[in-house]
């Protein structure tokens, strides 16, 4: 039985990888560009939302991450950082977004003067704006910070100190971005003791451009409590048939020690699918390895890590994950629930989310279990 589209729209929807730089309207980059002077492939909207998926889906992270050269160039000031917060509130709420953990890197958008804090301040009072925006029409959406680190910079314990500074202002969580490969979690060794001293949450980039030791250094270093990605955990699976012709059903799944210390401490995958294929982590959405991790019991979570560049909504990576991977209603609750569960807010918040505003809208939907 085919699930309506109409219901997943209209599901209550937990993101926790979101970057508000791969999030920007392409109107919006467009009228900030030409305040600041940045050239752009095309002026026109439309045309710029597909130059952005296309150039994004290039099949490596490292080109991926050249996009953000244009999104970054246009957030260099405290209205341009507003608008953009603001504007990405909007959106998500629209989408059916209840709660969000939207991160960014302070230290990208200093070029033209503005400190550290100012960047944070300028971002939080988007975030304020958007979300009474979107009370007023009726939606209802709850947006935490979580403050990036670059990999390939030097600023791990000033960015770490930056976010504890805010914990009481909106920001919830530390993570560290960019390219993996060559920068490990381990050159953040002390901005993640200062870290873990003061009892602050952590998320980090892992297993999605490096593998199996990304990961665990993740967990084991920089002590995470969810992996970015960490979609290459499944390096660590093998599956195993008994005759070459027989379906997975009948296949043995055996676990690393890495795989099964991530499962059996239910560290959260941030897993984003139309993301993990642009970036040649995963083959389609069909066989993107969420499915099995979920089967196999790990913590997954559906995100869509940059809007923009995957030309996504978390409506539109549950749908992709219904008709193409078959998942069912109850599948999508469990993975929402599983999100909720792992949000960087305090445990009688997370409860809060829980039973008030998530299990009472997962009781009307009537499709259940019916597979697409």
């Amino acid at each position: 039985m085919t699930i309506d589209e109409s219901v997943i729209a209209g599901l209550p929807k937990v993101v926790l990888h979101d970057h508000l730089d791969g999030g920007l309207r392409p109107t919006t980059i467009v009228e900030l560009s030409a305040q600041v002077d940045h050239a752009l492939p095309t002026r026109d909207p439309d045309e710029l939302a597909a130059w952005f998926v296309r150039a994004a889906s290039s099949g490596t992270l490292e080109r991926y991450l050249e996009t953000f050269g244009h999104t970054v160039a246009v957030m260099q000031t405290e209205a341009a950082l507003r608008r953009v917060a603001r504007e990405s509130a909007l959106d998500l709420a629209a989408d059916g977004v209840v709660y969000a953990e939207q991160r960014y890197a302070p230290e990208q958008h200093l070029q033209r003067g503005l400190s550290l804090q100012q960047v944070v301040d300028a971002v939080q009072a988007g975030f304020t704006e958007g979300i009474a925006e979107a009370a007023e029409a009726g939606r209802s959406i709850r947006i935490g910070t979580l403050i990036t680190a670059m990999r390939h910079g030097d600023r791990g314990d000033e960015i770490a100190a930056l976010a504890l500074a805010n914990r009481d202002h909106g920001v919830v969580g530390f993570d560290i971005a960019g390219a993996e490969d060559g920068f490990a979690p381990s050159r953040f060794t002390s901005a993640f003791r200062l870290l873990a001293a003061a009892n602050f949450p952590v998320t980090i980039h892992a297993g999605e451009a490096a593998g199996l030791e990304s990961i665990a250094e993740a967990v084991h270093v920089g002590g995470a409590s969810r992996l970015g990605h960490g979609v290459r955990i499944v390096e660590d699976i093998e599956i195993v048939r008994p005759d070459g012709d027989e379906p997975q059903v009948d296949a043995e799944a055996h676990l690393g020690l890495l795989a099964h210390w991530i499962r059996d401490h239910q560290v959260a995958l941030e897993l984003c699918p139309t993301s993990n294929v642009q970036t040649g982590a995963a083959g389609s959405t069909a066989t993107h390895p969420i499915t099995l991790l979920r089967d196999l019991g790990f913590a997954v979570t559906i995100n869509t890590d940059n809007r923009l560049q995957s030309g996504t909504t978390v409506t539109r990576e549950m749908s992709l994950l219904v008709h193409e991977a078959g998942w069912t209603l109850d599948d999508l609750k469990d993975a929402t629930l599983t999100a909720a569960w792992n949000a960087f807010i305090h445990h009688d918040e997370r409860e809060e989310l829980v039973e008030n505003v998530l299990l009472p809208a997962f009781a009307g939907p009537a499709a259940g279990r019916h597979r697409a």
